[in-house]
């Protein structure tokens, strides 16, 4: 092991394997048994425990926790991954509990990214190519499938599954063992097999400090898309229209133009 790139400050265990070139950072901790690859960057106070394998062209962040048995930046499950150089990046303060999963991209240059502040719990798994963005919550053994966007203050509940493209909007609460094949629209509560609405998650939005103003357009806004039964296209354009605008409905019109896998409908208890 090359001390070159390793702080005098960092602490690894001597069972722990760091290649040739692998970056440590002041305070990172590399617990028993660990496999640090050689084009790895563990930032400051990040914590790696035991039995944990981290290789590829990943760089963590900053005061994260990853725990025993995880595996982050491997190659990717993908059939047409050819071994061409892809990335995986991990923000600060997050935290990765045992047997989770991330694997790095397929694609030359292109990239996996988890953000900032993210709870990933035991056995979740993040295919290639996938985005999270920032206080992103996974429960237990959920899983997204390759290419799949999870907005920020999102939260997957456990045992769902997320089909490949599939975008989770901004402070969106999916239901535990939900089947997600078409996109959740910001702010709303998900659930089921297939996933449908069943509400806006007034709670996630309260706590997350949006404005009493906001809040009332965003429920006009709910009412226009899956009340009037109007077509897609024609509700973004009534809420553009009749709406007053804010930061919050912005982004829902945007995510809403483009939702590519269309959207999850609303849950009709007469059907």
């Amino acid at each position: 092991m090359s001390t070159e790139n390793i702080s005098a400050e960092a602490q690894i265990h001597p069972t722990a394997i760091v290649e040739e070139g692998a970056k440590v950072a002041a305070g990172a901790q590399i617990g028993p048994y660990s496999v640090i690859g050689s084009d790895v960057e563990i930032g400051e106070g990040t914590i790696i425990g035991p039995h944990v394998v981290v290789t590829g062209w990943t760089k963590i962040g900053k005061e994260c926790h990853i725990f025993q048995g995880a595996s982050i930046g491997e190659v990717p499950q993908d059939l047409k991954f050819k071994g061409e150089k892809s990335f995986t990046y991990i923000g600060d303060r997050t935290v990765i509990r045992e047997g989770a999963t991330v694997h790095r991209a397929t694609g030359e240059g292109e990239e996996t990214r988890i953000g900032n502040d993210c709870l990933l719990m035991a056995l979740t798994h993040v295919a290639h190519n996938c985005v999270i963005g920032n206080r992103v919550i996974m429960s237990n053994l959920a899983s997204l499938a390759g290419h799949a966007i999870v907005e920020d203050r999102a939260v997957v509940g456990g045992m769902t599954g997320v089909h490949q493209f599939v975008k989770i909007g901004r402070n969106a609460m999916i239901g535990g063992m939900s089947r997600l094949t078409q996109d959740v629209v910001p702010y709303t509560i998900v659930a089921g097999q297939p996933a449908k609405v069943a509400g806006l998650n007034s709670v996630g939005i309260s706590r997350a400090g949006i404005e009493l103003s906001a809040r009332r357009s965003l429920k006009q806004a709910y009412r226009i898309l899956y009340r009037s039964g109007l077509s897609l296209q024609k509700a973004v354009e009534i809420i553009e229209q009749e709406v007053a605008p804010c930061e919050e409905v912005d982004h829902l019109l945007r995510f809403l133009r483009n939702a590519d896998r269309g959207i999850c409908r609303e849950r009709r208890d007469d059907k």
